[in-house]
Formats: structure tokens, sequence, C-alpha cells
């Protein structure tokens, strides 16, 4: 986005956008190509930093500085270098900085101009910024040297060329046949300016979008401010995630208890539908239960006589009375000793044909001649 006196409109048109790049005039930058005694990277950051704290009359911390590389030699290097103050950055960027919108990048509109239309070789750019026109020579896409022009007339921009030219020699660019390009609204200088150069000046519109530019004057404090928006945003979409999850299982949850109460209802129905069979069968179960000491051949008395015979351990175990109700039957008996009690009633329990029947027996007593008495009881199950 370009930095010009209709910001206030152009934020209306950015829809809430956090990818802002913000072109700055020139007259808010101090641009300077500069010649580094050094050919590593990693030190022209310094360089550049302490060479505009002796040209800025503002505290270090007050101004932001970055650099483009446009010749780097074996010896030493040429770069593109610019400064902003901070709080004229502020100042300009009032309509976006007042809506919340951080600008990811602050660069020189001069640069983007020159990195789109003339990304090699050099140029001289002439175009209107604010209420004047500027011209801006690039060397191999990277803004050199930048001037403004004395007046908006083709006649005083073709006598103030060459001297701008004489200028940019004397801070060692080549300005010798150099390509020109006139903003498309300048149409009429065109013919004007011809013979200046051997290369017909050629016209170039608004960038939409320009090309990518590595100048970045984005001041620390909004660097900061951005990633805490940035923060923001990602746990207000951590947050709309959360509630999104948290309606969805509340919906499957619902949709569950709904198919639950379905089928339960479904359940009902057929539990209704059912009643009078199920009535039945436990009717015919009840009958058949009370029968069954009269038909069924586990309760026959010869046959549970016959078993507890089985079980006896010897003859040292006697039966002397044996008694059988419905569901219930009653065996004395009577052993030399309490042990083959207690293994008679273990076998008694183990028996195959007689457990229809749960035996329980209480201790045996024990008799005068030393013999112990005993009771063993035995309820249907």
């Amino acid at each position: 986005m370009r930095a010009v006196a209709s910001l206030e409109e152009t934020v209306s048109l950015l829809n809430g956008s956090t990818e802002v790049i913000l072109g700055l005039p020139l007259n808010v930058v101090l641009a300077q190509r500069l010649r580094l005694p050094t050919n590593e990277p990693a030190e022209f950051a310094e360089m550049v930093r302490i060479h505009f704290e002796k040209s800025f009359p503002y505290a270090p911390e007050e101004v932001t500085t970055d650099f483009e590389v446009i010749e780097q030699g074996a010896e030493a290097s040429v770069v593109s270098a610019v400064a902003a103050h901070n709080e004229r950055l502020s100042e300009l960027a009032a309509p976006l900085l007042s809506r919340g919108i951080i600008p990811k990048q602050v660069t020189v509109y001069a640069a983007q101009r020159a990195a789109t239309h003339a990304a090699s070789g050099r140029a001289f750019l002439i175009y209107p910024e604010e209420s004047g026109l500027v011209c801006a020579i690039s060397e191999q896409g990277k803004i050199g040297f930048t001037r403004s022009l004395n007046g908006a007339d083709a006649a005083q921009v073709r006598r103030d060329l060459p001297q701008l030219a004489l200028s940019a020699q004397l801070q060692g660019i080549d300005t010798s046949s150099p390509a020109i390009f006139l903003d498309e609204s300048l149409f009429e200088m065109r013919d004007a300016l011809a013979g200046i150069s051997d290369n017909q000046a050629g016209l170039i519109a608004v960038e939409a979008p320009p090309a990518t530019t590595r100048l970045n004057l984005l001041p620390e404090a909004w660097r900061q401010q951005r990633r805490d928006l940035f923060r923001r945003m990602e746990w207000k979409k951590r947050m709309m995630w959360a509630g999104a999850v948290y309606v969805g299982l509340l919906l499957l949850c619902g949709a569950y208890a709904l198919v639950l109460r379905l089928q339960l209802g479904r359940l009902t129905s057929r539990i209704a539908h059912d009643a009078p069979d199920t009535k039945f069968i436990q009717n015919t179960e009840k009958k058949w239960k009370a029968l069954s000491p009269a038909i069924d051949p586990h309760y026959y008395p010869i046959e549970v006589l016959q078993h507890l015979f089985e079980s006896l351990p010897s003859g040292d175990v006697q039966i002397t009375q044996f008694s059988q109700s419905a569901r219930q039957i009653s065996v004395d008996g009577e052993a030399k000793s309490a042990a083959l009690v207690y293994d008679f009633a273990d076998k008694v329990k183990k028996n195959p044909g007689l457990q229809t029947f749960q035996f329980d027996m209480a201790a045996p007593q024990i008799l005068p001649n030393e013999h112990a008495h005993f009771r063993l009881e035995g309820k249907s199950k």
C-alpha cells in the first residue's frame, strides 16, 4: 500500500487484512548510497546504523534503518541504505494503527517501483509523490540516489535532470545513457525529455502488486505489537475451534441421546408387544417349577436315596432316617467318627445326581459311644 494523502480512504478498502505493505514517500525517509569498507554482510547492518546515528538528530532507539546490497566487491561494498524516524512513521501510519492494523513490512515506494520496472541496469524513475515530482535513480533494482524536482512542468524537469545526473556521478553512480521511466500521469513530458538519453522514456503504471523488496523499516515496537496481535488472533482462532468442537460435542451428545430415546421407544414398544407372550412363558415356567418335584427324576425319592447311598464313604456311616418334602430333603445318620461324617457330606455335595439340591450340615453331635450323629439337609436350588 502506497503512503499517500488519501491513506484514510485507502484503509477502508483493506477489509481488516493484516498482510499490509506500507510504501513510504521519499520525504519521510533518508535514503543514501553508502560505500562500506567491507565485504562481510554480517557487518553491514551495524555500519549502516552507525552512519545514520551521525546523520539523524535523534536517539538510536528512535530511528529504524535497513539496507539493500547494490554491489559487493573483494574489499568494499555499495549498499542502498534508508532510515526513518519512528515518530514520523507513527504519524503517517496513524489511520492504520488506530484500526489495529500493523503492516508486515514498511518499505520505500521508490524501491518498489525500481524493483518492479528496473530490476537490472540503471534507470531514472520520475513520478509524482505528495505535491511534487521526485526522481529516483536505481541500480540493479535498488535505490541509489533520490531527489525532489523543482517543478512539475516538462521544461523544468529537462533542465533539472542533467544537474541531478551530475550529482549522482559525484556519488559514484554511472548515469551514462540510463533508462528513463515516467509515471503514466506524466505522459505529456515524454517528448520533452527526448534527447536526454539514448533510450526513449517509457511509461509505468501503478504497480498492482509491486515487486518485493528487502527493505523493511518496521519499528521494533510495531514488530512486537504485530507478534502480540497474531498471538491474540491465534488464541481467538483456538477459542473458536474449541467452541466449535464443544458445540459439535453437544450436538453429538444430543444426537446420541435422541438415538437412545428412539431405541428406548422401540424397545418399549417391543416389550409391550411381547408382553402377552412373556407373561405366558413366565406362567408356564412357574407351573413347570411347581410340577418339577413330581415329574423331574432328580426329585424322585428312590433316585435321591440311590445317590445318597452312592456317596457313603464306607459301611461305618449309616443312614438312620430319611425324609423328603416337595423341595427339601433331610438325612439323619450315625458314623464312627466325625471325620467320616464330613467325608460323607463332601461326597454328597459333589454327587452329580444331587446337584438339584444345596446341602447344609450342622456340626455332628458326639454320642456317649464316641460315634457321631449328624443331620444333612438339602434344599432345592
